[in-house]
């Protein structure tokens, strides 16, 4: 068991990310969004998975950036690439032809389903705040292998149905993927700053298959806007090692 003590090493935020990185591994193509996506599958390259590649909306195919690029357009990604397409090239041939293993992303909310919204919180034509918006993350979550989502977990984010349906994840259940003809398996993989869900076999809702070390089943089901299933064999995620912390420390003080 983890003790209090050895929890205050380390922050959720950072059992996240690492917890995200752990997820990746092999010589998987993986379309990378900015912001926590990007900090996890940059760690993940840089410590038990070197031989990942990590490709970007503008572009870059098999970037290395030595540190965390800022946007999809920052110049580090193509500097470390092993190529740079067009991004119609990028999103005809690689992505839609079903080319890219995993498409890893974020959400401002995420319902039972796995559905993303990253483009208005309220009425679409009069939103109590308006997100940055789509970007290619509609056609990741239709075309990857399979999507992984990371972010912070609250009732106000994991919500039991979007105000936007920005990216498809599983519709409102079993069969709405192929019925919209979508390629992928959609969201295989979610993890936040309180555990891990993954969707169900059958129905494909989202199910709470981890928590994080300290981290209590009641306290995830508080912060989640849907009556979250457990899974009977629920397994509790490894704490950081001394090596992870120390790598993904270094990648964000080179921001």
């Amino acid at each position: 068991m983890t003790t209090a003590a050895q929890r205050a090493e380390y922050t959720a935020d950072e059992m996240m990310s690492i917890a995200a990185a752990r997820a990746l591994g092999g010589d998987r193509r993986v379309f990378v969004g900015i912001g926590l996506p990007s900090t996890a599958a940059n760690l993940a390259r840089r410590t038990h998975a070197p031989d990942l590649v990590l490709i970007y909306e503008s572009g870059a195919i098999g970037a290395k950036p030595g540190r965390l690029p800022a946007s999809i357009g920052d110049g580090i990604l193509a500097e470390t690439a092993d190529a740079v397409v067009s991004v119609p090239e990028m999103f005809n041939y690689w992505l839609q032809a079903g080319r890219i293993d995993i498409g890893f992303l974020g959400a401002a909310q995420l319902d039972r389903y796995g559905n993303i919204n990253t483009t208005v919180i309220g009425e679409y034509g009069d939103p109590k705040v308006r997100l940055p918006g789509a970007g290619g993350a509609p056609e990741i979550a239709a075309s990857c292998g399979e999507i992984f989502v990371v972010t912070r977990q609250s009732r106000r984010s994991f919500v039991d149905r979007v105000d936007f349906v920005t990216s498809v994840g599983h519709g409102r259940g079993p069969g709405d993927r192929a019925a919209l003809g979508l390629r992928g398996a959609g969201p295989t993989t979610v993890i936040t700053d309180l555990g891990v869900m993954r969707p169900d076999p059958e129905t494909r809702e989202l199910t709470l298959t981890a928590v994080h070390p300290g981290v209590t089943v009641a306290q995830v089901i508080a912060a989640t806007g849907w009556p979250l299933r457990v899974a009977a064999a629920l397994g509790v995620t490894p704490p950081p090692t001394a090596a992870e912390l120390a790598a993904l420390r270094a990648l964000e003080a080179a921001r």
